[in-house]
């Protein structure tokens, strides 16, 4: 049977602003990726998210991004190697401080936005990142596109990377997600999301905005938490991918 780990991007809350719907989303994933509070998410936010995942017994990782809460970091930054290595350290061990309060140990990590991208294609960005990971816990999974410098990174150093796909984002033909300037880049129906996330699950490919099919592997799919429509589409994947043959558990 084929298996995979359905992973979102939560604790995206700062102060009073309110992103998504954590507590919902928490009981239809088997991993989530937390804010570290760079991007997104606060002290406060962030003991609440861990608890959160803690009570669903739902896997926790860091979310670390760029210094830019302003652009909740989906613009790019001119960070050196050793810059990018310092943010992403620095926010691992904030978050590992709110896990180790309440008796939880970390499971992974994935970058956030601007700076997962960078990491795709950008070896010093990825190395940087691994590095970091490998010098604070090198058990720690990375979460990383198939093919992309992160994922080559993070095995060149004997860390385990887990390969995700996208359950509402479109590809292009190159393996890379659309941009999200594009209209398109979204997927909005909940079918067409499902499916995608079967093809790519069971096939191992997916179609891309253009019509090529591109190669992909599946060992977590993620969808974003402060998405219109991510409580229905969490809800919709957890119940379709079991009947559809898919075993959901953490990667």
């Amino acid at each position: 049977m084929a298996c995979v780990d359905l992973n979102a991007d939560l604790g995206e809350d700062f102060g009073a602003y309110r992103l998504a719907n954590d507590g919902e989303i928490l009981a239809y994933v088997t991993s989530a990726n937390l804010a570290c509070g760079m991007h997104a998410g606060d002290p406060v936010v962030m003991a609440r998210s861990v608890a959160l995942a803690k009570a669903r017994g739902v896997a926790v990782g860091a979310h670390p991004g760029y210094p830019d809460l302003q652009g909740f970091g989906r613009r790019d930054m001119a960070l050196d190697e050793d810059e990018i290595y310092a943010f992403v350290l620095y926010q691992l061990g904030a978050l590992a401080a709110f896990a180790r309060s309440q008796g939880v140990r970390l499971h992974h990590v994935k970058p956030h936005g601007a700076l997962y991208n960078r990491a795709a294609v950008d070896r010093a960005a990825a190395r940087a990142i691994c590095r970091a990971v490998a010098e604070f816990d090198p058990s720690l999974k990375v979460y990383a596109p198939y093919r992309s410098e992160l994922a080559a990174q993070a095995e060149a150093i004997g860390l385990c990377a887990c390969c995700e796909v996208f359950a509402d984002r479109r590809y292009e033909a190159d393996g890379q997600l659309t941009p999200r300037r594009h209209p398109d880049a979204i997927i909005r129906d909940l079918d067409e999301a499902c499916e995608q996330v079967l093809t790519m699950v069971r096939e191992g490919r997916v179609r891309s905005r253009t019509g090529e099919w591109v190669e992909v592997a599946a060992d977590t799919v993620c969808l974003h938490g402060d998405g219109p429509h991510a409580v229905e589409l969490a809800k919709a994947l957890h119940e379709r991918l079991p009947h559809a043959g898919v075993q959901i558990r953490p990667a």
